[in-house]
């Protein structure tokens, strides 16, 4: 394409051919009188009377257009059957389009620098973003999907419009941050979910959409709502998919929605029988074992699936090596929110730990409380035969350093059960002390630094300013029982791309050696299974 700023950078010949460039000519000495420097223009700064006139009359406008889109969108929705020709359909993505842009003109001017904090409060009083996001980009999204695969040319060139004005908001109004991150996570997943012919293009929309959803997570980690999106996105990787699931649930944001939308994940791995089962991985053995504690279907089989499992487990993690790592702590975690009956009202786990009481009033919780509320439910006996029966297998692997993460969230979630006395007597119980016990002197003999285990201090690496979480740690932030584990800044390197967080150094197994060593020590004080020399 051609160039017009100020001349073409080579100049065609007949033969198409660009020109050799000259050699520079230097250049004759400017007057004085034009070598003085150029003075700045005059700007006038607006006042806060400009301002308040400019957004109102923003928003008399911006009201006009969401009135008409909703009554486009509502009349269309009515008419499924109606089709559409090119001209109407460009009609309405250049109507959704001007009301975006109205939203973008009035954030810039409630959010301008020179605002007042009344003026700026203004968003948030009439709930813009949530306004710009159903009005001028969701509705209209559902329309053209529920008349797909006609309007898939006009889907996609909307997304793309949707995107980038989210992009160029993330970018130019700060204040809403993290409503543009879980915005753009979302177009991004409408744009994954509607590529049916490149397998590459939807990869690549599922990886952007998961950047985006992991960025919304981090600056809002007790979000269940951003882990079951994370879920979704986790197809076909079945294990994943439940870790954040359950995630989704035992967060103390749960997203109760995702009771339904993890069926999709059980609903094959149950109805499918059992002898073609068997001929399936491992981990859809464990997933539907957790697939039956859900839902409560196929009770009978829960037994049978849950030794087949454990049977296999061991020359399973010796297969995949230290691929196991992250099996492990998906695996524990998983396991962890089975026992709080994956955040269910009525589980008295998930309810102690969900509890936002004062420490006077936890105290008297634990003091009323009875192990009665778990120790009869068999939902939560047969949640943690599969956990601890897991744990007997892995914990068995000394001198194996891949099952270090499984250990260390293990050990994290009985550290936050040890507060509550009825809890941990229940989870604590059948866990199988004496292997934990082999495992951790087997560990001693080759760490030095003993002092550090009897401080109550979280045990950071010497020598690093800023602390660099382990994987397992990234896949427990945001659970209820590790609420008051990690120090309050451990989180706040926000330069940890999503690739980094999950990528395991050779230096880290010395650092969760560590960890797990100073847990122990930790649950060895309050408790009758350990005990430190």
């Amino acid at each position: 394409r051609s160039t017009t700023s100020g001349g073409s950078l080579w100049t065609p010949q007949k033969d198409g051919s660009p020109q050799k460039p000259t050699r520079p000519q230097v250049a004759e000495p400017l007057p004085a009188a034009v070598e003085e420097p150029f003075k700045q223009l005059e700007t006038r700064a607006i006042s806060q009377d400009q301002l308040v006139a400019e957004v109102k009359g923003i928003y008399a406008g911006l009201v006009m257009v969401e009135s008409k889109c909703i009554e486009v969108d509502n009349a269309q929705s009515s008419e499924n059957d109606a089709k559409l020709n090119n001209e109407q359909w460009q009609a309405l993505i250049a109507l959704h389009r001007t009301l975006l842009h109205e939203h973008h003109d009035f954030f810039l001017a409630s959010q301008h620098p020179a605002a007042s904090p009344a003026l700026k409060r203004l968003a948030t009083k009439y709930a813009m973003p949530a306004r710009m996001w159903r009005h001028g980009i969701h509705s209209f999204l559902e329309l053209l999907r529920h008349r797909l695969p006609a309007s898939l040319e006009y889907m996609l060139t909307f997304i793309y419009l949707a995107y980038s004005m989210m992009a160029l908001l993330y970018e130019t109004v700060p204040a809403f941050e993290d409503t543009w991150i879980e915005c753009l996570g979302d177009l991004s997943r409408y744009r994954m979910a509607i590529e049916d012919d490149d397998i590459r293009d939807r990869e690549i929309w599922t990886s952007v959409a998961r950047h985006w959803y992991s960025r919304a997570s981090d600056k809002a980690p007790p979000t269940g709502r951003l882990y079951h999106h994370l879920a979704i996105l986790a197809r076909p990787n079945a294990l994943q998919q439940l870790f954040y699931y359950a995630k989704s649930l035992c967060a103390p944001a749960p997203f109760l929605s995702a009771r339904e939308s993890i069926l999709t994940l059980f609903d094959p791995l149950l109805k499918r029988p059992r002898k073609a089962l068997k001929l399936a991985s491992i981990e859809a053995e464990y997933v539907k074992c957790h697939g039956i504690l859900f839902t409560g279907q196929s009770r009978d089989e829960l037994e049978s699936s849950t030794n087949s499992f454990l049977a296999a487990l061991d020359n399973h993690i010796t297969k995949i090596g230290r691929r196991w790592m992250e099996f492990g702590y998906y695996t524990a975690v998983a396991n962890s929110c089975a026992i709080m009956g994956y955040g269910k009202e009525d589980n008295f786990i998930a309810k102690a730990f969900q509890q936002k009481a004062e420490p006077a009033e936890a105290q008297k919780l634990k003091q009323e409380a009875t192990p009665h509320d778990t120790a009869s439910d068999p939902d939560v006996q047969d949640a943690l035969r599969l956990a601890n029966g897991t744990a007997g297998v892995v914990l068995k692997r000394r001198g194996d350093d891949s099952v270090f993460p499984f250990f260390h969230v293990s050990l994290a979630f009985l550290y936050h059960a040890a507060q509550y006395n009825n809890v941990v007597d229940t989870v604590g119980t059948s866990f199988p002390w004496e292997l934990v016990c082999e495992l951790l002197n087997s560990m001693l003999l080759s760490y030095r630094t003993h002092e550090r285990l009897q401080s109550e201090e979280f045990p950071l690496p010497a020598g690093r300013a800023t602390p660099r979480p382990l994987p397992e740690d990234f896949a427990m932030k945001g659970l209820t029982w590790t609420t008051n584990y990690y120090p309050d800044d451990f989180f706040a390197d926000d330069k940890i791309d999503d690739d980094e967080k999950y990528f395991e150094v050779a230096s880290m197994t010395d650092e969760r050696r560590e960890r797990i060593l100073w847990l122990a020590t930790r649950l060895a004080r309050g408790q009758h299974w350990l005990a430190v020399n």
